[in-house]
C-alpha cells in the first residue's frame, strides 16, 4: 500500500487548539478532528477538483494525525490496465512502483495526494469546524439544561425587541418572549432594554436551526412560581395552591389549600402586613390578586372564589352530555347591593371565578331570587287548587 504523503510542517498548534477548546467547552474532541477532516476533503474538492464538471474524485480522505497534528490527504484508486478516469485510476505500473509487485489489475490503493496550499485549506476547515462545533455544542447544552427547566421561572435581561419577539438574556442562552407570551392591551408592559425580569419557561423549540428557550409573562403558573419563591410555606409542601385562573396584566385569582391545620394558608400568601402578596404583584407590573381558601366543597368554593362580593347561595347542578362529560353550573345569589361586585368591572370577576372553580356561573340578585320564588310558589299553588278542584 502506497505510503501517504504527509505535509512538512508539524500542526501542533491545531491539536492543542482543538484539545484546549474541547475541554473548555466539553466537546467531543475526536468530533472536531473528524470535523476538520471532512473539512479539508471538501476544501481540496473544492479548489483542486477537476474542471470538468463530470468528472469528480470519487474517495478522497484526510487524517489528522492526533499525537503530531501532521496532515495526510490521499484517495483511493482503482488500479487499470488503461487510464480513463486520471481522477480515480492509476495504471498497473505506477501502482506496483507505489504499493510492491503483489498488486493487481482491479485492486483500490492509496495514493498521497500532494497539495502545497495544504496548511491554509487545513486552517479553513478547522476554523469553520471549530466554529460549527462549539455551536453544535453550545446547543446541545442550551437545550439539555432548559429542557430540564421548562415550568421553571428564571430572571432575565431584557436585550431588544422587534414588532413580534422580545429577546432575553438569561444567561448561557438567548430566550424568546413571543406576543402570546407578552403582556399586551390596555395593561401593556414596558420591556426596555438592560430590564430585568422574571420569566416562566415555557419549553425550548428549534428557531432558526438552533435551540431557542422560549419564556412567557402570561402563563397562570408565572403566579404559582413567584408565590413558591416568595412563601416558604408553599415550597415545603406544607401550602398548596390548587388553581390559579389569570388575566394577564389585569388580576389574578389563586386558590390555596392548607396541609397543615396550624397553618393559614391564605395568611402565609399574603405575608406581614401584605409584604409576600405585594412582592409579586410588584413583579408582576402590579397585576391584581385575589387569594381565596379552596375548598373541596363545590358550593362553599365558589362562595370563596366570588370574593370580594358576599355570597347567600350557591345552587349546584350538574347535567350529563351525551358524550359523557359533565357540565357544571352553580346558581348564585347575591344581595342586590352586592351584584355589581360580584360581577366586577366587565365581568372579570365572576369570569375568573368561573375559571377557577371550574364552574359555569350565573349570578342573581337577591331581589330577583325572592321574585323568582314567590312566582313558584304562586304557580304551585295554583296546580294544587286545580287538582282539588278537579276531586
Amino acid at each position: 500500500m502506497a505510503k501517504r504523503k504527509q505535509e512538512e510542517e508539524p500542526k501542533e498548534s491545531l491539536v492543542d487548539l482543538v484539545r484546549v477548546l474541547a475541554e473548555e467547552r466539553d466537546i467531543d474532541a475526536e468530533e472536531v478532528f473528524q470535523a476538520i477532516e471532512s473539512g479539508i476533503v471538501a476544501a481540496y474538492k473544492r479548489e483542486f477538483g477537476s474542471n470538468n464538471k463530470d468528472a469528480k474524485i470519487k474517495n478522497v480522505f484526510a487524517e489528522i494525525d492526533r499525537d503530531t497534528g501532521e496532515i495526510y490527504v490521499y484517495k483511493l484508486a482503482e488500479v487499470v490496465d488503461e487510464v480513463l478516469d486520471p481522477l480515480n485510476e492509476i495504471s498497473l505500473n505506477e501502482a506496483q512502483d507505489a504499493g510492491g509487485e503483489d498488486i493487481e489489475i482491479g485492486d483500490e490503493i492509496e495514493v498521497a495526494i500532494d497539495v502545497e496550499d495544504l496548511g491554509r485549506l487545513a486552517a479553513g476547515a478547522a476554523k469553520s469546524a471549530i466554529n460549527q462545533k462549539l455551536r453544535d455544542a453550545e446547543g446541545a447544552k442550551i437545550k439539555n439544561e432548559f429542557s430540564s427547566r421548562i415550568n421553571e421561572v428564571t430572571t432575565g435581561t431584557i436585550l431588544r425587541k422587534d414588532n413580534n419577539n422580545v429577546y432575553v438574556n438569561i444567561g448561557r442562552a438567548e430566550a424568546i418572549v413571543k406576543r402570546d407570551g407578552q403582556i399586551r392591551g390596555n395593561r401593556k408592559e414596558s420591556y426596555e432594554n438592560n430590564m430585568k425580569m422574571k420569566f416562566y419557561i415555557v419549553g425550548v423549540k428549534e428557531e432558526n436551526g438552533r435551540p431557542s428557550v422560549i419564556l412567557s409573562r402570561t402563563a397562570p403558573q408565572l403566579v404559582s412560581k413567584l408565590f413558591e419563591l416568595e412563601v416558604p410555606e408553599i415550597k415545603s409542601g406544607d401550602v398548596i395552591i390548587k388553581a390559579v385562573a389569570r388575566e394577564p396584566g389585569s388580576r389574578s385569582k389563586i386558590a390555596v389549600y392548607s396541609r397543615d391545620p396550624d397553618i393559614d394558608a391564605k395568611g402565609a400568601c399574603v405575608g406581614q402586613r401584605g409584604q409576600r402578596v405585594q412582592q409579586v404583584m410588584t413583579e408582576l407590573s402590579d397585576e391584581k390578586i385575589d387569594i381565596v381558601d379552596w375548598n373541596e366543597d363545590p358550593a362553599l368554593f365558589i362562595s370563596e372564589a366570588l370574593q370580594p362580593a358576599t355570597v347567600i347561595r350557591v345552587d349546584i347542578e350538574m347535567t350529563k352530555n351525551n358524550d359523557g362529560t359533565i357540565e357544571k353550573h352553580a346558581k348564585v345569589i347575591v344581595p342586590d347591593q352586592q351584584f355589581s361586585l360580584a360581577i366586577g368591572r366587565n365581568g372579570q370577576n365572576v369570569r375568573l371565578a368561573a375559571r377557577l372553580t371550574d364552574f359555569k356561573i350565573d349570578i342573581k340578585k337577591e331581589s330577583e331570587d325572592s321574585d323568582e320564588a314567590s312566582q313558584a310558589l304562586v304557580s304551585d299553588f295554583k296546580v294544587v287548587e286545580e287538582e282539588e278542584g278537579n276531586k
